[in-house]
């Protein structure tokens, strides 16, 4: 059933276990610049949508988890970064709670619809308790990719 999971959103490569970061700057960077070299953009110009979109409110919405995105120009199609941090940073998050899993969103500049409809599956995916309790448990990257494989059959059955 489209509109489920993210999977199908994920570059290659794009997923990061235990990436170590001192806080929410590093965190962006490191998911910026790694965007960016796999998308085949500019790291700087992926950066500051970011920071620009982060400046109106956190993407950090709770449980630990966030999910900072972005409209690039010159991007193809919606693009997903997944990263476990080797430990909780402060994030500003809506609750308050530090954050271990994000979710790097970027979408061309023109996807209104196809850009929300992404965000809304992302959050939908990070809001189940057992795919974040898998999230956090995975050792290795197929792992995580499991999670995420899984949280789609799952609502796929439903």
């Amino acid at each position: 059933m489209p509109g489920t999971g993210f999977a199908d959103l994920l570059v290659a490569d794009g997923v990061m276990i235990d990436l170590a970061v001192a806080g929410k700057d590093a965190l962006l960077r490191a998911l910026c610049t790694a965007a960016a070299d796999a998308l085949d953009l500019p790291a700087a110009r992926v950066l500051e949508r970011v920071r620009t979109r982060e400046a109106l409110g956190s993407t950090g919405f709770g449980h630990g988890a966030a999910i900072p995105h972005a409209r690039i120009e010159g991007l193809a199609r919606c693009a997903v970064l997944l990263a476990r941090l080797h430990a909780p940073i402060d994030y500003g998050a809506l609750d308050g709670d530090p954050v271990d899993v994000v979710v790097l969103l970027l979408s061309p500049e023109d996807a209104g619809a196809d850009h929300l409809k992404a965000l809304a599956r992302i959050s939908r995916t990070l809001r189940d308790p057992a795919v974040l309790a898998q999230l956090r448990a995975a050792e290795s990257v197929a792992a995580l990719h499991a999670a995420i494989a899984g949280s789609v059959q799952a609502e796929q059955a439903a």
